[in-house]
Order: structure tokens, then sequence, then C-alpha cells
């Protein structure tokens, strides 16, 4: 054989397995795609969600056809391909103004009251399982409480909720809802439960009391949902409740300390002062910048940490620990005085994370920044459609698919082969 027909010979096989490869990676991803719908529906169901809904929502509104594919095509539009409910409406030919009402069925009080109760539902059979294990068994599932807010982006008509809020991710302030959130961490991330939202005013201008801060919300929400819990009849271990250092009020921390005998751990600041056992005066700059005793962390490699007890002039006896971890700065943390060790408090405060990682999930892969409702209780709904969104993927991905596919693999895999899915109850059939 020449060797131009050798060659010849060589780049045509290569090209066929090229196409055959391409072809497989095809067929591999439909299916993935596939079986992301069906384990999406089943944690629908499982959740009891949409059924939930629609049996609301369908008395309120005068048009009921295909009712539940519209609730999850507005809670998923990349379900659907798209990315906002318009686009959604022209994919699927819906009436463009199906979003809105589907919006605007609920006043705001009523769709808080669905998320909270969502969270109730979730959280109580969890604790009535694990409430009668063994020690072992408690501690693979201790809850963790979180706080936190994040502004979200406004655009198109401005709404008395619009204002000029700080982004601590864009370090400069915002013209955006701030809204509050309040989630339980179940283990190491085993679930992360949104149980409650608060949507922050701007102060008023002219006469007038100005609005609700940042702290005073965390405190209403915290107080509201442990007593829901404990209307449910749960008896729960003393909350541990983490906040950056936003929440880092004495007044609050003092009243989680009296109320619920719990613990509010927080990151401590450059500019707070102690006195140490020994007497001596240091700053947050010097725990930072010092050099201390430190021991090695018993279950993270490379990881040290220093645990002391001090004296602050704001909040009093208080427990400190420092963290040092390659490739990060140090930080501290800080709360009233316990018993807890160090190692315990910076596990819990890892947890804290998890938020950060809702709020992402909802500006970046829901698209929450792209409504555009032009009333307060349309965005309300919107807000907490996509909180039940994000709950419901995260459902899926860590129990449903037991952490084979993650929320992003899900929402892409069905974003692309959205065509190639077949999905009655969601209104999903395969157009190719």
């Amino acid at each position: 054989m020449s060797p131009a027909k050798r060659y010849a010979k060589k780049q045509a096989k290569a090209r066929q397995r090229r196409r055959h490869h391409a072809q497989e990676r095809l067929d591999r991803d439909r299916r993935q795609a596939q079986q992301a719908a069906e384990a999406l529906h089943q944690a629908l169901e499982e959740l009891g969600l949409p059924d939930t809904l629609v049996s609301e929502i369908e008395g309120r509104l005068e048009s009921q056809q295909k009712l539940l594919g519209k609730i999850v095509g507005v809670m998923f539009p990349a379900l659907f391909g798209c990315r906002t409910p318009s686009e959604l409406c022209r994919v699927r030919g819906w009436d463009k103004n199906w979003p809105s009402r589907l919006l605007r069925v609920f006043p705001k009080r009523s769709w808080l009251k669905r998320l909270r109760r969502l969270g109730l539902e979730v959280l109580v059979p969890l604790w009535r399982h694990v409430e009668s294990k063994s020690e072992a068994t408690r501690s693979r599932w201790q809850w963790t409480w979180a706080t936190d807010d994040s502004v979200f982006h406004k655009y198109g008509e401005q709404l008395s909720l619009v204002g000029h809020w700080w982004s601590g991710q864009q370090h400069r302030a915002l013209s955006g809802i701030d809204g509050l959130l309040l989630v339980v961490v179940i283990g190491d991330g085993k679930l992360v439960v949104p149980v409650d939202l608060a949507i922050r005013r701007p102060d008023p201008v002219g006469a007038g009391a100005p609005c609700r801060d940042k702290l005073t919300w965390a405190q209403t929400m915290i107080d509201d949902r442990l007593a829901a819990l404990r209307g449910r009849g749960l008896e729960l271990p003393p909350p541990i409740i983490t906040g950056d250092s936003w929440f880092s009020d004495s007044k609050l921390m003092t009243h989680i300390r009296q109320q619920h005998q719990g613990t509010l751990l927080v990151e401590g600041k450059v500019t707070y002062s102690f006195t140490l056992a020994d007497g001596r005066q240091v700053k947050g700059y010097d725990l930072l910048e010092g050099e201390w005793p430190w021991r090695d962390h018993p279950w993270e490699p490379r990881v040290r940490y220093v645990r002391f007890q001090a004296k602050s002039p704001t909040y009093g006896a208080v427990t400190v620990v420092m963290v040092d971890e390659p490739g990060q700065e140090r930080f501290y943390l800080l709360c009233l005085e316990t018993t807890l060790s160090g190692p315990v408090l910076i596990r819990r405060w890892r947890r804290r994370n998890w938020i950060e990682f809702v709020f992402r999930v909802l500006k970046h892969l829901l698209a929450t920044e792209s409504c555009q409702a032009h009333s307060e209780d349309a965005y309300y709904g919107h807000l907490v459609l996509r909180l039940m969104a994000s709950f419901v993927l995260f459902y899926t991905s860590r129990v449903i698919c037991k952490g084979r596919l993650t929320m992003e693999e899900i929402s892409f895999s069905l974003k692309h082969y959205w065509r190639f899915v077949d999905m009655a109850p969601l209104e999903l059939q395969a157009l190719s």
C-alpha cells in the first residue's frame, strides 16, 4: 500500500472514530438529561411541593390547564432550555402573562408562609427519625443554623423594596433588593433547608421610624422558627447559629444565650479588644499577627488553632478560637463563653459556607436577578419559588442522586438536551 493511500485510510478511520465517540457522548448526555428529569420529578413527588402549590394556586386562577408544568417552568427555567420566564413563554408557546399571574396569586405573607411550612415539613420528620438513635448517629445529623444576607440586582421598574445596600461580594454599594436568609445545615451539608426569608426595606424618607435592621430581622426569624419547631413537639438541643462579622452584636448574642441557651458563633474583627487571662490587653489585629502556642487540628491536616478564654468590654466573658490554615489568611471566631472545644467550633463554622452556596445557586444557576416583576407580591413569589427550586435541586443531587450528579450537571444537561427529554407530568415532550 502506498504511503498516500495508507495516510488517507488512517485519517478516514480517525474521522470515523471521532464521529463514533461524538455520537456516544451525545447518547450519554441525552440519557443523563432523561435521568436528571426523572430524578427531579421524584424529588418533587417526595417533597410534595408541586401538589401543594397546585392545590393552593389552582383555585385562585381562572385557567387551570397544565398548571403543574407552568409552576415547574417558573421554578426551573433551565429545565426548558430558558433563562427567564418570558423566554420560557416564547419557547413553550404559553401566554406571556402566565408567569406574572402565578407570581401575583398570593400576597407576600402567604408566599413566606409556604416557605416556612416547607422547612417545617422537612425538618420535623428528620429530627424524629434520629432523636431516638445513638449519639454517634445524632452527631452525623447535627443541625447548624446559618444566617446571612445578599443583594439581588434589580433591573427594570424600581420597587419600594429597592435601595442601595452594601455588597460584601463586590465590596461596594449596589442598587437592588437585600434579602436576609435563614437556613439549617444538616450534618456536613447532607441537606441545606431554607426555613425563613426577609426582604429589608430601605429606611423611609421623611417622618417615621426607621425600618427593621439586619440584626432585628435575624433575631425575629430565629425566635419564630425555634418557637414553631417547639410547637411541633420537638425537643431540640441548644442551637448553634453562625453568622459573619455583621451579626457580632452583644445584644443578639446575649439574647440567643438567655432565650434559647444557644451559641451565636461569628467571625471577629481586627478592631475588637480583649483582656487575656494573664492580664494582657490585645486587639483582633494582635491575634492575627502575633505568635501563639498553636495546636494541630485533630480532623483536618495542616490546620492549626488556638482556643482561649478572654474578657471583652463589649461582650463580657468570651471564647476565642484562632484558625491558621495553608493558603488562607488567619481569622478568629468569637462567641460567648462556652465549653465547646476549638475543633467543634471550627467544624460548625465550616458549615456556614453552605448558605453562600445557596445564594450562588439563586443568583447564577437559577437567575433570580433576572426577575422583571412589577409588584412586591410578585417579587416575593418569584424569590420564594426560586428558593424552593434551589432546595429541590439540592435534594435531588444529594438525596436522590446521592452525589453522583451535582446541581450544575443536572441543570446543564437539562438546559442543553431538554428537546430529547420525555416527562409528561412536567410537560416535557421529546421533540427530536
